[in-house]
């Protein structure tokens, strides 16, 4: 990657400086302990300086910071601004530190804020007296620091009742003990100390201060101290402190300014490769030197001395008794079992759940948390999207949804899927499951659909909301049942189905619902309060959703997401022979559905599945073929819904199928405004009639549509045949959009396509048609292919072509797929977007007439957990030269073909696997390059012999020019050595990138030890990796063996004089070398010098960046000055 860089750098007035330090003045006296001995430990300070802070003319810190702190400020700033690009890291770190503790504690969670108030309603209990000498000995003696020195006098002196997940209880017994330890430490005293004035309980006003207990010991880290792993006690002003108005400094001079590139978090912009930085956690990271990590889970430091991990979870707690319910709860269980087992029976098209119910299986998703500008955008770029093989390891059962293996509780679950999966089903089955007592964890089931809740009224307390709304038989002694699902909150579980129909996302989680008895809020409210726990903490909340944008606040925060896996094939076959009770008709049906591999294909949606074999069941003729569009399909679906409904009652025939108009226009305004709810007023019939076809659903007191898809293409019959909407308005709802923000989500998908589907029909289709007479169908169809025609198909994200490629199929026009191939570029992705057997089945549907036009493509299938059968559909096509999918599953690939006898195409498999560029940015990138490199030695796959097809080995890791290690501090340092074991396989690679990884020293050596391999190598980065004079002095000799090497950036390492030596004493015999970067390291002018000297017996380099603050401006210049090859950027 190539870097611009500025001839000058920005410089930093020292006020900034000054500010900021004024700034982390204000942390906690005990970040600021740890911020004061990290600077020192960084050299910032000198070892006599940081000394003198302590004891000044008898004067502890303490006392400084409280009668001048202006003068301490000062006083810190001239070192700290003379080292700035070190200090700022460990001052930023502090910052971020102290805000996230206010956060914490202004906004606590409820066990948090329980803790507190109990500790105020404690205090109120103390005399005032006591209360001020209590804070008065903190404040105005040295216990305050030798609280800090040894927390375990906080233990001692507080040493009355105390639970280690609760809040500390000040009786009475508590305050006299508090009293008498207060006391004896007074008496240890000096004298000259107990004449002093007190120091001010609060010296900017307001109340006393808050000491308050954690509920187990601080999860990280404060800045690189030690935390004890024992109760920890925060002491909280209730008022912030506000910023000390800025006053000039008397020296340096005004204007003075530190020397360069002193504005950045870690290091100045400007190594070769800015893109590794996608890896590095939010906060900064200390780049003193590694940590290392053993198995002992005991953190090893640079210097050799072990500490406790601070990280180990907590023991879990002992499990709770159940106390004995009272009769009516009993009586209540006992009525709502058989009533939810009712409810919960039935399918649609009524079919039974005992009888029809598929159990699918699940998938454990996590959520890849993105910070910065873009971390709002879609879930499915959110979760990290798992391999075809990894979903086959990781899948669940209906039985372990409320497993737990984890040390923290499982109180909130997410069950995702799209339209039709069978989210609701999977909620009905678990409920059924509850009813036979198979979920004997839980007393209570509570189950809600979100469409029959009112989400704007304002008049719902969590009895009603849980009694009266939910699906529950009525309780006639509802209060003292209420009462006892508050005693024992663990209980009970609540089930939130349809959650996407929550419209209004905004502050879901802001005002939620703090009282659990008879205040009134919205649904929202009580939703926030439970999620929150607010109110009945304890609980288990399950809710089932559709993945959109809005709801990424909520799922971050839940403690298991799991996603709703489609039909397998068998499971397809599975359902058929449930739905048609008949063998013959079975064996023909299953027959026509697998004759029409797109059907089959969309049929591993349960939704799809029913809605074909419906089809089916009301065929005419039995030598009737299924549609080969999903626009076809339901049109024929939804025309023979209401041909079935005019059979049931005559009264509901042609007069009210007239009205079909005012329901398309109803579905078009609810696509628009995402919105399932049909409200047609003064047509009671019309709404009956399409109850009983089918195309709306009633629940309670409102009707929605049936589904999406019936709704959707409603709504496109409107857009295309009505004269109320134009092209304009049109081609801005349903049709691809090149940059346009999605915002109907998934339900935009399908509304393109059928809109496009209707639109280049050839023929007037045996289905549903509101076509209006004044409606110019040919002008709207030209908008629409003009528009795709004119689209910049090389910069679609991989989503949005994926949209294009089912809208085109949509349109069955051969000539419109071949308009629109020839503009496809040759380098298709699909990378990040998740695809399904009918995604597949359409990409090489459209790929096959590239055949005719002589185009090849290579194809990325990269983070989209294509399944290995379809993998093998779309390598095995003609027009694909190349393709990029996970390592484990090409190799599961390559065995199936293997085994399969097909060595053709496993010879293609291998042949147009590719891995370059390589850009590793998750783990799964790395770990299965090592069984490839096995592969690559042997020539046999793991579970074979000699396979004469590998005879070279396998040509990816032959070609491979390209490798980008991009993991960042966190997984680097863990994945660096399978990094390492590959290395020596790939002899044609000439670019590698291994920023931000900290590989330490030991990375250094073990890099150092593979680079003779690398013959071609001509471009290395090992910029920001905490590499010290020892590693520099390993890759030095290494690196001569390197001919063909010509850049090399050790930018902002740990590079001192003996390092920089190292590097001059073979820079001559690196022959081809153009470019060297060590800016930023820790060597003096000596190092420097040395350089510089080496560099007169390099003719051939070009450049030579060394600038660092160790370096005197005068000397860098004049070497600069010496030869121009010498910059600072």
């Amino acid at each position: 990657m190539s870097t611009s860089h500025s001839c000058y750098p920005v410089m930093v007035p020292f006020e900034d400086v000054l500010f900021q330090v004024r700034k982390a003045l204000q942390v906690g006296p005990s970040l600021l302990y740890g911020l004061l001995e990290e600077l020192h430990e960084a050299r910032v300070f000198s070892t006599p300086f940081y000394r003198s802070l302590f004891k000044d003319g008898g004067q502890s810190l303490a006392e400084i910071l409280f009668n001048d702190e202006e003068d301490l400020a000062r006083r810190l700033s001239l070192p700290i601004w003379q080292k700035w690009d070190v200090s700022q890291v460990i001052l930023d770190s502090a910052l971020n530190i102290e805000e996230d503790l206010s956060a914490f504690l202004n906004s606590p969670d409820a066990e948090s804020q329980d803790m507190i108030d109990t500790i105020d309603s404690g205090l109120d209990l103390l005399p005032d007296q006591l209360v001020s000498d209590i804070i008065d000995s903190i404040l105005s003696e040295d216990y305050f620091e030798d609280i800090l020195a040894d927390p375990s006098i906080l233990e001692d002196d507080f040493n009355f009742p105390c639970d280690a997940d609760t809040a500390c209880t000040l009786t009475s017994e508590n305050a006299a003990i508090l009293d008498q330890n207060i006391t004896r430490k007074r008496k240890g005293k000096d004298a000259s100390k107990s004449n002093k004035t007190p120091t001010k309980r609060n010296r900017k006003g307001g109340s006393a201060l808050q000491i308050i207990q954690t509920s187990g010991s601080l999860a990280r880290p404060l800045i690189s101290t030690v935390v004890p792993f024992r109760h920890t006690y925060v002491i909280v002003s209730p008022q912030p402190v506000s910023p000390v108005t800025q006053i000039l400094p008397v020296s340096p001079a005004v204007g003075t300014v530190a020397p360069p590139e002193l504005t950045v978090a870690v290091l100045p912009v400007g190594t070769l490769s800015d893109s590794a930085s996608k890896g590095l956690p939010s906060h900064p990271v200390d780049t003193l030197s590694p940590t290392k990590v053993d198995s002992s889970n005991t953190c090893v430091l640079a210097d050799g001395k072990p500490r406790k991990n601070i990280d180990s979870p907590p023991p879990k707690p002992a499990a709770k008794v159940r106390p004995e319910a009272p009769k009516c709860v009993k009586d209540f269980i006992h009525r709502a079992k058989p009533y939810i087992r009712n409810v919960c029976s039935a399918m649609r098209g009524g079919l039974g759940m005992e009888s029809h119910y598929i159990d699918m299986h699940l998938i454990p998703r996590k959520l890849l948390i993105k910070s910065g500008k873009n971390a709002n955008k879609c879930l499915e770029k959110e979760l990290v999207v798992l391999s075809d093989s990894e979903r086959k390891k990781s899948q669940l059962d209906r039985s372990q949804v409320f497993q737990n293996n984890l040390p923290r509780p499982k109180h909130s679950i997410a069950i995702l899927g799209k339209t039709g999966v069978g989210k609701t089903a999977m909620i009905q089955r678990l409920c059924l499951d509850w009813a036979s007592g198979s979920l004997s964890q839980f007393q209570f089931v509570f189950l809600l659909d979100c469409k029959n809740l009112d989400l704007k009224k304002s008049s719902y307390s969590l009895k009603h909301l849980l009694f009266d709304l939910s699906v529950s038989p009525r309780c006639e002694e509802s209060d003292a049942v209420f009462k006892h699902v508050l005693s024992s909150p663990e209980d009970v579980l609540i089930i939130f189905d349809s959650f996407d129909d929550i419209k209004d996302f905004e502050g879901l989680l802001q005002a939620p619902a703090k009282s659990p008895k008879d205040t009134k809020y919205t649904v929202k409210q009580l939703f926030s309060g439970l999620f929150q726990k607010e109110i009945l903490p304890g609980c288990t909340l399950l809710i089932a959703t559709r993945p959109k944008e809005v709801l990424n606040q909520v799922l971050r925060k839940m403690d298991s997401l799991l996603e709703l896996c489609h039909f397998s094939p068998e499971d397809i076959e599975l359902y058929t022979t449930k739905y048609f009770r008949d063998s013959s008709i079975q064996e023909k049906a299953l027959q026509k559905i697998q004759n029409k591999k797109y059907i089959f294909s969309i049929c591993s949606n349960p939704l799809l599945c029913w809605t074909t074999c419906f089809l089916l069941e009301h065929q005419d003729g039995n030598g009737e073929a299924l549609p080969s569009t999903l626009t076809e399909l339901y049109q024929k679906v939804t025309s023979k819904h209401l041909q079935l409904a005019s059979r049931e009652n005559s009264s509901l025939s042609n007069p009210k199928r007239k009205e079909i108009p005012q329901l398309c226009k109803t579905a078009w305004e609810g696509f628009k405004n995402h919105n399932t709810h049909i409200n047609i007023d003064g047509s009671p019939e019309l709404v009956d009639y399409c109850l009983k076809s089918g195309i709306l659903a009633s629940y309670g007191r409102e009707n929605h549509f049936e589904d999406l898809y019936i709704q959707n293409l409603l709504g496109a019959l409107h857009s295309v045949q009505s004269k109320q909407v134009n092209e304009k308005m049109l081609l801005a709802h349903s049709v691809v959009q090149q940059k346009k923000r999605k915002v109907q989500g998934e339900s935009q998908d399908v509304m393109q396509s059928f809109v496009t589907g209707l639109l280049f029909q050839k023929a007037r289709p045996d289905g549903v048609s509101i076509l209006d007479g004044n409606v110019d169908v040919q002008a709207k169809r030209k908008a629409v292919e003009t528009h795709l025609l004119n689209l910049k198909l090389n910069e679609l994200n991989p989503a949005r072509l994926l949209e294009l490629f089912h809208c085109v199929y949509e349109t069955s026009n051969a000539k419109f797929a071949r308009l629109l191939l020839k503009k496809l570029p040759d380098n298709l992705s699909f990378c990040g977007t998740q695809l399904c057997s009918s995604d597949v089945y359409v990409i090489c549907h459209l790929l096959q007439h590239s055949t005719t036009l002589k185009r090849t493509f290579s194809i990325n299938l990269q983070e989209t957990s294509i399944p290995i059968s379809d993998l093998r559909e779309l390598v095995e096509l003609k027009c694909i030269t190349s393709f990029w999918a996970h390592t484990g599953d090409t190799i599961a690939l390559w065995e199936d073909l293997h085994h399969s006898n097909n060595e053709l195409n496993l010879k293609g498999a291998i042949e147009k696997f590719t891995l370059n560029p390589l850009k590793a940015t998750q783990g799964h990138h790395i770990e299965n390059l090592p069984l490839l490199v096995h592969i690559h030695r042997e020539k046999k796959l793991p579970m074979s012999d000699f396979v004469p097809t590998l005879n070279e080995g396998v040509p990816a890791l032959r070609h491979l020019q390209k490798l980008e290690f991009e993991l960042g501090v966190q997984n680097g340092p863990e994945m660096f050595p399978k990094l390492i074991e590959v290395l020596p396989s790939l002899q044609s690679l000439q670019h590698l990138d291994i920023e931000k990884n900290k590989i330490g020293d030991s990375g250094a050596e073990k890099l150092a030890g593979v680079l003779h391999f690398l013959a071609s190598l001509k471009w290395l980065n090992l910029s920001q990796n905490c590499i010290g004079d020892a590693g520099v002095k390993k890759l030095a000799k290494a690196l001569v063996r390197v001919p063909s090497l010509q850049s090399l950036s050790l930018y902002g390492n740990l590079i001192a004089d003996n390092g920089a030596e190292e590097l001059a004493l073979v820079l001559p015999d690196m022959k081809l070398l153009q470019d060297l970067d060590v800016k930023f390291n820790k060597f003096t002018d000596i190092g420097a010098k040395k350089l510089s000297a080496a560099l007169k017996n390099c003719t051939g380099m070009k450049s030579l960046e060394l600038w660092n603050n160790c370096i005197p401006w005068g000397v860098f210049e004049h070497l600069h000055q010496q030869d121009p090859r010498i910059r600072s950027l």
